[in-house]
């Protein structure tokens, strides 16, 4: 299920407000742990499933959350 965020951000040197949807579902790629995102400016989609990379701090965790893998 996708969700908008309830308020965007201003950018203000960009004269925009940012809002952001996501299914929030990890990804990894092989290399990199994402979520897909659709960025808008204004309400116009200006990035379709931008891949926004998962903090380390976020990695290690889920890493803990999953166990052991040997």
């Amino acid at each position: 299920m996708s969700r908008k965020a309830p308020e965007g951000l201003l950018i203000a040197e960009m004269g925009v407000i940012e809002t952001i949807e996501s299914d929030n579902v990890l990804r990894w790629d092989g290399e990199i742990l994402y979520v897909e995102q659709d960025i808008y400016h204004n309400g116009q989609l200006v990035h379709r499933k931008y891949k926004r990379r998962v903090t380390k701090d976020v990695a290690r965790a889920i890493l803990a959350m999953a166990g052991p893998t040997h």
